[in-house]
């Protein structure tokens, strides 16, 4: 049966009607209209559905409206804006840390959640937090790159 979810996604509040047990992703591609978290595997396997949930990353796909209802939701719409890109954003740019862009979503999320808890990490750290982020074009030393980049621009 339908319920109304209040859900605060990019720091405003949002409405969504439907099932308690429907994934998050669903009500982000669908109502909300939010396509950067995408689907790719639906088990937790890949990262594509990405999102941060209290500052953590969560997969969209897993996670039902009733969970994360309580949260604050962070999309990858809400990390950077076209004419003020977060500083992960320029440096997948700079560093060409990606091709067909699939992923990148749930990269750029990830690495947000890292860098938010360890604002210097180093090769070992960043391929652990994106150990579960999948790239099939094969662009993980350039992500490596890319987060490390952020990093150092980030640093007080």
């Amino acid at each position: 049966m339908a319920e109304t979810f209040n859900l605060r996604i990019n720091g405003a509040a949002r409405q969504v009607v439907g099932d308690p047990d429907m994934p998050l992703l669903y009500a982000l591609r669908g109502p909300l209209g939010l396509l950067g978290a995408k689907y790719g595997c639906g088990s937790e396997q890949c990262g594509s559905c990405s999102v941060l949930l209290d500052g953590e990353r969560a997969f969209s796909c897993k996670i039902t409206l009733a969970q994360a209802a309580a949260s604050d939701i962070l999309t990858i719409e809400g990390i950077g804006t076209e004419g003020n890109l977060h500083p992960l954003q320029s440096a997948f740019m700079e560093e060409h840390a990606f091709q067909c862009g699939y992923c990148t979503p749930g990269l750029i999320v990830t690495a947000k959640a890292l860098l938010d808890q360890n604002p210097d990490p180093d090769d070992a750290a960043i391929a652990t937090a994106l150990r579960d982020n999948l790239c099939r074009c094969g662009s993980h030393g350039r992500v490596i790159a890319a987060v490390k980049r952020a990093a150092k621009e980030l640093a007080p």
